[in-house]
């Protein structure tokens, strides 16, 4: 428990990969991520398994990606007895699910599980989440096939150690049956401002359901968008190869950055002081406010960050934007204050922070 708040303590004082601001198309695409699905043969699946079965599939799992078998230098948490505070900042930095920081109660009681975690932030290993093993990549910017590239190194090795559960006729087996097959998630996180701004998000998101994708929050499936941030991932697993999923990803995500980059170019020809006085308030908010809740700070951050990206704010660079984005999030704000917060508490403690990154410009 002392080893995981101890890697806790030192993430909240770096940027995670999700918000280096860095990579290809980086003003729009935030993220890109790649997910697996995989389950051991000779254990139960988890939506079956006992606890006693669920604690040796973690045993074996932690031994496997910790050792020389994966080489990765991954530092394995346990998750179930965590703090929650813990939990929520591993949430916040987008290395484990909703579900899986969720109590044991909230988890269909599985305590067993935990999370196997790259010193860079740009790989992550789920155990015992809804399937014995999610694997993860990360990397900031449009950067599909070098995720895949590091992703597809890992499974291989992982596979190289352990029997995995696979189908000659449908692939690799999963605990949910949209996870069958090639068990590939591939979502990008995307920030699309102009396109809330001018109400053109539905056509974008009814185009991309009549291709087989589908939206979702800032922390995936379940959650809502905040700040204009949304992740736009693909529904179907079986049928395709890997490499064709992630062309066809491709060939959608440079089409929505395309249609953002106009809107907003138009937005700036058409509506400049609108604009420029919506950047120009949430900065003088963000500078003054005493208390300020997460949605809202998410709001004026967006604001702030097409103000950045348009030419209109020179004073505050990405990187703090960025910073803050993190920082004011409920978990990494009060592991910086060293104590649980109420709400309201939160409220104040946030707002104060952001005057304190703020004034240090």
């Amino acid at each position: 428990m002392r080893a995981m708040t101890q890697l806790v303590n030192q993430l909240v004082n770096q940027l995670g990969e999700w918000l280096k601001g860095e990579g290809p198309e980086s003003d729009i695409v935030i993220s890109s991520r790649l997910r697996l699905a995989r389950n051991l043969a000779d254990y139960p699946f988890n939506t079956r398994s006992s606890a006693a079965s669920r604690k040796e599939v973690e045993l074996l799992l932690r031994e496997t990606l910790t050792g020389r078998a994966v080489d990765r230098g991954l530092t394995y948490l346990s998750l179930g007895h965590a703090p929650i505070i813990d939990r929520q900042v591993l949430l916040e930095r987008h290395l484990i699910s909703k579900e899986h920081a969720a109590l044991g109660k909230e988890h269909n009681g599985i305590v067993e599980r935990g999370v196997a975690v790259s010193r860079q932030e740009n790989l992550a290993i789920l155990v015992n989440e809804e399937d014995h093993l999610r694997l993860q990549c990360l990397r900031s910017g449009l950067q599909f096939e070098e995720a895949w590239e590091e992703l597809n190194a890992v499974d291989n090795a992982v596979a190289r150690a352990v029997k995995l559960a696979f189908s000659p006729q449908f692939g690799f087996l999963t605990c949910c049956p949209t996870n069958v097959g090639t068990g590939l998630r591939i979502s990008v996180m995307l920030h699309l401002p102009a396109l809330v701004i001018t109400k053109q998000l539905d056509k974008v998101f009814e185009a991309l359901s009549r291709i087989n994708f589908t939206v979702r929050g800032f922390f995936g499936e379940g959650t809502q968008a905040m700040g204009d941030f949304f992740q736009i991932s693909n529904q179907i697993t079986l049928g395709k190869s890997e490499e064709e999923m992630i062309r066809d990803m491709r060939k959608v995500v440079p089409q929505i950055v395309g249609f953002e980059r106009e809107v907003r170019q138009k937005l700036l020809e058409q509506s400049r002081e609108r604009v420029e006085d919506s950047v120009c308030r949430s900065l003088g908010i963000l500078r003054a406010a005493r208390c300020i809740t997460t949605e809202e700070t998410m709001e004026r951050l967006s604001a702030l960050r097409l103000g950045v990206h348009l030419g209109l704010l020179t004073d505050v660079p990405i990187r703090t934007i960025n910073e803050i984005f993190l920082c004011s999030q409920p978990g990494h704000l009060q592991k910086l204050e060293g104590r649980p917060l109420e709400a309201a508490e939160r409220d104040v403690a946030r707002a104060a922070l952001i005057r304190r990154r703020l004034a240090a410009r």
